[in-house]
């Protein structure tokens, strides 16, 4: 089944491919020594040049990211890395952007040079795979060059860039090896019934980008449009007199957390009401861990230090909430005198021993294997580790109400 770019299988599948945000798509990794072939065979496998081929050493020198489509698996993103196996200063760094890589993979394929054999260095990758549970499959590159082709062994196949030979078993083989356990699945859809009305509290200010909404607000209402529900978007400063002027109680209240505060003032105590961050850490399958970490909140002294993390790297305003907002109310409620640490994009600290917590975003431009390693760091290294909507509601009171759609979570509190 081969692969193709975004919207070629017709126009009526094009808003289905093209539209699939990056963290939603099969990450699919390419992995190898300098020289094996891997742009090679990222190019046969896609069907396009995607890659930089040459016969030097090195010639890829960072990641190179491409979104694709493939039958059976839907939307993936391609990845192809540096050589594993680069020396110096420079080889070091690219081999640690490599290893990150890792982090985000759903897939890994390993690109050995047939005519060589297998390296140390392809036994340290196949080990890496293991460790974090990853499905791979080890592509003996050059076949063709090859007298005679020995059989393969598990998790083995024997192919040429060069030649094609190979490359559509290799494709099918991909799709069977594919991670197959079910995700969450649902932002907020399975929580309600077909015709209730669900409001949306989207605050639209400086922060917000212009022209359209962000990717959270975007997939929820795509969620509930697919459960049947009616959605009913609105400012914070219009969501009293919706209410009222509803004539209908809404099944459910989703606001943005940095408006908490008074939305829970507005929105009657009978009326479910939670947050596009605590809905997006349901999702990415952290909120557990995020609802037992926030009470460390209490436990912060001065001088402790703060992780606040975010996804994205998105321009930041003058009243940005991570960097900004979040950081002002904590200081606010514990009365200490915390240093907040930042990081952003795909930037995060392996070692967490220098901090107290972790406050993460709700993860909508990160995988969940992404999501879930960092939230793994953390807990392996036994640091607290919430996020945004969590923190924010937990300071103002009302996290008990905003998780109260969570019965065995609310029972925590």
């Amino acid at each position: 089944m081969p692969f193709a770019p975004s919207g070629c299988y017709g126009k009526e599948n094009r808003m289905g491919l093209n539209d699939t945000p990056s963290a939603e798509r099969i990450h699919i990794g390419f992995f190898g020594c300098r020289n094996a072939g891997k742009s090679s065979v990222v190019n046969a496998i896609t069907g396009q040049e995607l890659a930089v081929v040459s016969d030097t050493l090195g010639t890829t020198t960072d990641p190179v990211m491409k979104a694709m489509e493939i039958l059976p698996l839907g939307p993936v993103m391609i990845i192809d890395t540096p050589g594993f196996d680069d020396v110096g200063e420079l080889g070091e760094l690219r081999m640690r952007k490599t290893r990150s890589i890792l982090n985000r993979t759903d897939i890994a394929l390993l690109v050995v040079d047939a005519t060589v054999g297998m390296k140390e260095t392809d036994r340290q990758l196949i080990a890496l795979f293991k460790e974090k549970s990853i499905p791979y499959l080890v592509l003996n590159n050059k076949s063709d060059l090859l007298q005679e082709i020995p059989k393969a062994e598990e998790h083995e196949m024997y192919i040429s860039a060069a030649t094609k030979n190979g490359i559509h078993e290799c494709r099918e083989k991909i799709g069977k090896i594919a991670p197959r356990e079910e995700r969450q699945g649902r932002i907020v859809g399975d929580l309600v019934q077909p015709s209730d009305f669900v409001v949306l509290v989207v605050p639209i200010d400086s922060a917000a980008p212009k022209g359209r909404l962000i990717l959270p607000q975007q997939q929820t209402i795509r969620d509930l449009l697919e459960a049947d529900a009616t959605v009913l978007a609105v400012k914070e400063t219009g969501l009293k007199q919706t209410l009222e002027q509803m004539g209908k109680r809404p099944a459910l209240v989703i606001t943005d957390s940095q408006v908490f505060a008074s939305v829970s003032a507005d929105v009657p105590e009978e009326i479910p009401l939670t947050s596009f961050s605590i809905l997006m850490a349901r999702y990415k399958g952290y909120l557990e861990t995020a609802v037992k970490g926030v009470s460390a909140v209490e436990t912060l002294e001065d001088g402790d230090k703060v992780l606040i993390s975010e996804g994205c790297t998105h321009h930041r305003q003058c009243d940005d909430i991570g960097s900004v907002k979040i950081p002002r109310w904590l200081r606010s409620y514990t009365k200490k005198d915390l240093q907040i640490e930042l990081s952003a994009g795909r930037e995060f600290p392996e070692d967490l021993s220098p901090y107290s917590l972790v406050i993460h975003c709700g993860g909508c431009m990160l995988n969940e294997r992404e999501v879930r390693y960092r939230m793994k760091c953390a807990v392996d290294q036994k640091i607290p580790f919430t996020n945004y909507g969590i923190t924010i509601a937990y300071m103002q009171g009302i996290l008990k109400r905003s998780i109260g759609i969570f019965p065995d979570l609310a029972a925590m509190i």
